[in-house]
């Protein structure tokens, strides 16, 4: 390719312009250089060279150019990055090819055409950067058949099958980095096509491709096509019937796909929607027969527990699903007595081995699928109308969950042995009446239990009260203890050696954590709530009503639990690493800590508290988010534990107050410390401290400067305030940090732990900032600690009386 620079004037390799130009096209004789731009033809979108956030490379790129927000919607060099130079200049040769070099590195990029019709290459309104034959629309080359990590309307999405082109998007390496990362976003044809989102060569999400599409009231739903020639081009292509409306698809280095629509009124970008969006949208989460559900407890179960079974009974109840199900009675093909039964509202099961016809009605397919041994389920190719269509499976269920069907679930028809279907026909009435009556007597037995155990804990004088009501819901308690998987106590006594003090993890005001090690060699975490301390009771009720029904990457998992006499056990998932504090504040351990994984967790925790906030069923206040109650798994992956000072709100309920403040000094925001009134905005204090804790390597609780004795708060807000931010950092992370991240983390921090609730930005809002989306608006002063006194300077006394806070609770550090 470098024979193809003798096309070039020898003096445009060091021509160096004094002024930037818009143009509308580029020729043989008319180029870009860095500086310039080309724009199209209404001034929709801009072509030219850019440097992504605080890095010096610099890149030929295309972006909105009436959008205050600097958005980029395609790299042409994303691998092959430029240094800042005069000379980087972008031309068309005379044989079509456009070409992006410099005098230093000579060519980096090119698009690889021919034409000898003496090309242009324009910029359409649409955003398709594309090169024509002089005097003609005949296309040689556009860029939209080489889509980065964004997807805007008029692109194609999928693959031409005849010549292998395929059309997909592929995520940044990060915020700083367009080249190539790890995540793809690709239609798969291999069989019925489907949507898949890969870690290299591992599938982490899976969408099916259906007449349901994301969700049934999206404006796209209205202008998406499905175009098929021949049986050779499968592709999408998404276009808007208002074209005021600025949308686009994203896969972001995180690996998630999502959707952004742009507010003019507000000048940002609006997250409408984020794949996957929950741990059922984890690949495979069930296994065979398996389905996946966020509505219930227990996260997995069998499609039916009359017809299917977990294949490994012991490891299903501790909620290890990797095994799958199995038909409870085997498939007799030969027979011919086979038939089907119907699931419905579910996302259709992996179609890697499958078959498709578009034309066949369902009777015709189930015909199809009788056929053959192999077909274990069938279903509509399109579900509109009465149905059509015909899709086949060839092996297990896989990767299959619960989806209403207003959001795209569908019906699917799974082949069943003849037995199973004469239960279902004529023992359904006498199953129904059993399950009935074992229902009655769970509950007669569950409620005596409890009603036992709270009359025992009200007479030992442990019952706690506020504001003249029970803290927990004992009705509720019930419901939640029932659902969770029960161990005996001699199976955790003997996993922990009969709680050795050799297994022991750390204690706490609640009691000691232990590690286990159960028969299958699954290694759990057990907590053992005190016997006498009312914390401990407050807190295995809290954890089973608010833990148990939350499912989350980024939360800690409640395997079940254990009631025995006196003692009161919660088994969790064991994390190998322990608590984040155990890393950060240790000067040997904090060196495994570098920057890129300590804004990896700044973004879980952050991830995690959303969910709590905003996502799960029930919104979560932790109340006692600080290092030690965030653990890492075997990756160092962010895990939020300890719910045991969690409340929750229902319906439109968004803060409370109680007379007993319980929580961690250092941690707590000033409004909770010293007026009991809690929300998420308490959170968002504590997330704000755990930050800057996490980009110093020290502790808030503690630290007190010699100079002006302020806290780390106080610390990180004078040296922001002087410019000098950068000094917090952990002198460790000197080699690995960046530092346009580690200033936005810092301030994301202080905006977090500004003294006015108000003022504080929402977990949501939070997540975009880190995520370098959009400027950060300037904190305000935050509340800090001076030595061991709580300052909170400028609030008013009727806001803020005098008083004592002589009922905080106090927890101590406790390792995991």
């Amino acid at each position: 390719m470098e024979g193809a620079l003798m096309f070039l004037p020898l003096y445009l390799l060091f021509f160096h312009k004094i002024y930037a130009t818009e143009l509308d096209i580029i020729s043989n004789s008319r180029f870009l250089t860095d500086g310039d731009t080309l724009v199209s033809a209404t001034g929709v979108f801009e072509l030219g060279f850019f440097r992504p956030g605080s890095s010096e490379n610099r890149y030929l790129g295309i972006w909105y150019k009436k959008i205050s927000l600097k958005t980029v919607v395609w790299v042409a060099n994303r691998n092959d990055p430029l240094a800042p130079s005069s000379s980087n200049m972008l031309k068309i040769s005379d044989t079509g090819t456009l070409v992006l070099f410099n005098n230093i590195n000579g060519i980096v990029w090119s698009s690889n055409t021919t034409s000898s019709q003496n090309p242009t290459a324009k910029l359409l309104d649409n955003g398709n950067l594309v090169v024509n034959e002089k005097n003609s629309e005949n296309v040689i080359w556009q860029c939209f058949d080489h889509p980065t990590d964004t997807y805007i309307p008029g692109m194609k999405y999928g693959r031409d099958l005849l010549t292998g082109k395929e059309w997909s998007l592929s995520s940044w390496k990060s915020t700083q980095d367009p080249a190539r990362g790890e995540f793809s976003w690709s239609l798969d044809t291999s069989s019925y096509p489907q949507n898949l989102l890969k870690q290299g060569e591992v599938v982490k999400f899976r969408w099916p491709l259906s007449s349901i599409r994301f969700d049934r009231d999206s404006l796209l739903n209205r202008n998406i096509s499905f175009t098929q020639n021949n049986e050779s081009i499968m592709a999408f292509s998404y276009n808007l019937d208002n074209s005021s409306a600025v949308w686009r698809f994203t896969l972001n280095p995180l690996g998630e796909v999502e959707r952004w629509v742009w507010v003019e009124e507000d000048k940002k970008w609006q997250l409408l929607m984020v794949l996957p969006k929950d741990i059922c949208d984890t690949y495979n989460m069930c296994n065979g027969y398996g389905s996946c559900s966020v509505a219930t407890f227990q996260t997995c179960a069998c499609l039916d527990e009359t017809r299917f079974m977990p294949r490994n009974q012991k490891s299903w109840e501790i909620a290890v699903w990797s095994g799958g199900c199995v038909k409870r009675t085997p498939l007799d093909c030969k027979s011919g007595t086979d038939g089907f039964i119907k699931y419905s509202n579910l996302k259709l099961p992996d179609a890697q081995i499958s078959w498709f016809n578009r034309s066949m009605s369902r009777k015709e397919c189930e015909a199809e699928c009788l056929k053959n041994c192999t077909c274990m389920a069938y279903a509509n190719t399109d579900i509109r109308f009465e149905g059509s269509g015909c899709l086949l499976w060839f092996n297990e269920l896989l990767d299959i969950r619960e989806i209403p069907e207003s959001n795209g679930g569908q019906d699917i028809f799974v082949r069943i042995a003849s037995s199973d279907l004469v239960v279902d026909k004529k023992g359904g009435a006498n199953i129904k009446i059993i399950l009935i009556v074992l229902f009655l007597g769970c509950l007669l037995l569950g409620f005596s239990a409890t009603w036992f155990w709270f009359a025992r804990t009200k007479r030992n004088g442990s019952e706690q009260m506020e504001e003249g009501k029970l803290l927990i819901n004992v009705s509720e308690f019930q419901e939640d203890a029932m659902e969770l998987p029960l161990f005996s106590f001699s199976t955790i006594a003997n996993a922990t050696a009969r709680f050795s003090p050799e297994n022991k993890l750390g204690e706490g005001g609640f009691g000691s954590v232990y590690k286990g090690l159960l028969e299958d060699r699954l290694e759990i975490a057990v907590k053992r709530l005190s016997k006498t301390s009312s914390q401990g009771l407050d807190e295995f009720k809290n954890e089973v009503i608010c833990i148990s029904k939350l499912q989350h990457r980024n939360l800690v998992k409640l395997l079940g639990c254990c009631i025995h006499g006196d003692e009161k056990l919660l088994i969790y998932e064991y994390m190998p690493n322990g608590s984040l504090d155990s890393f950060l504040f240790d000067r040997t351990q904090s060196l495994l800590l570098d920057w890129t994984k300590r804004l990896s967790i700044i973004k879980g925790i952050a991830r995690g508290l959303l969910y709590l906030h905003q996502d799960s069923r029930l919104r979560i206040i932790h109340r006692d988010l600080k290092a030690s109650n965030v653990l890492l798994d075997k990756d160092m992956n962010p895990k939020i534990s300890d719910f045991g000072m969690a409340r929750s709100f229902r319906g439109n309920e968004t803060q409370a107050k109680t007379k007993r403040v319980v929580g961690t000094y250092g941690y707590m925001s000033p409004e909770y410390a010293l007026n009991g009134l809690f929300s998420i905005k308490s959170d968002v204090f504590s997330f704000g401290v755990l930050v800057l804790e996490i980009v110093s390597g020290k502790r808030n609780w503690g630290f007190i400067h010699p100079e002006h004795d302020n806290n780390l708060i106080g610390h990180a807000w004078s040296l922001y305030n002087e410019g000098r931010s950068m000094e917090l950092v952990d002198e460790r992370l000197a080699e690995s940090c960046h530092p346009s991240e580690v200033i936005r983390s810092i301030k994301v921090g202080l905006l977090c732990v500004q003294q006015n609730a108000a003022d504080r930005p929402n977990m949501s809002s939070v997540i975009l900032m880190l995520g370098g989306e959009g400027s950060l608006s300037q904190p305000k002063p935050p509340a800090f600690f001076l030595g061991r006194e709580l300052l909170v300077a400028a609030f008013p006394s009727r806001t803020y009386p005098d008083g004592s806070i002589n009922n905080l609770t106090i927890t101590e550090v406790d390792g995991r």
